[in-house]
């Protein structure tokens, strides 16, 4: 059954928080955003801008909602700090390119890992789109919640902004 992508579409930070931590989704998406103090995040950012700087198409923000790395011709590039959350990195670029073909745009993945030297291929499969379509319900349904779910915890909780929130 296909999903109503209209009133699911979201931005792909949201994507990312998915499969980082539920928690930390939920309180994002009430403005709860601790990140802008996190040296991780400004690291980051510094690494994002630092980064292929002779690409041209860079940072592209598409409809408000999903902000681009780099795009070239054939392919939708992220760049990350880390592969410690390679399963959000990819569900991230996933949801771009699913929401790129909702636009009639198709492309391949590429995460690249500058620090690690390495970069990896993403393809919208039809399996991966039906994962992207399933994240998106689940998104929709953890935001409606009244209460944040409930804390998990994780190897990297010690570095998330929201450490003291959730566990001190």
């Amino acid at each position: 059954m296909p999903i109503d992508f209209e009133k699911l579409k979201t931005n792909g930070v949201k994507v990312n928080y998915l499969y980082v931590c539920e928690r930390k989704l939920w309180f994002f998406d009430r403005g709860i955003q601790l990140e802008p103090d996190s040296e991780l995040v400004l690291l980051g950012k510094l690494l994002n801008d630092s980064s292929y700087e002779e690409e041209t198409r860079r940072d592209i923000l598409i409809d408000d909602l999903i902000r681009i790395d780099i795009l070239d011709e054939d392919s939708v590039r992220e760049i990350k700090r880390s592969n410690k959350i390679a399963q959000a990195n990819r569900m991230q670029l996933l949801y771009y390119l699913y929401y790129l073909k909702q636009l009639g745009v198709e492309k391949k993945g590429i995460i690249n890992y500058p620090r690690l030297r390495k970069k990896e291929e993403v393809h919208l499969t039809p399996e991966a789109e039906k994962e992207v379509e399933e994240a998106l319900l689940k998104i929709d349904r953890i935001l409606k919640l009244k209460k944040p779910p409930p804390k998990i915890y994780k190897p990297y909780c010690p570095k998330c902004a929201h450490y003291e929130l959730c566990w001190v």
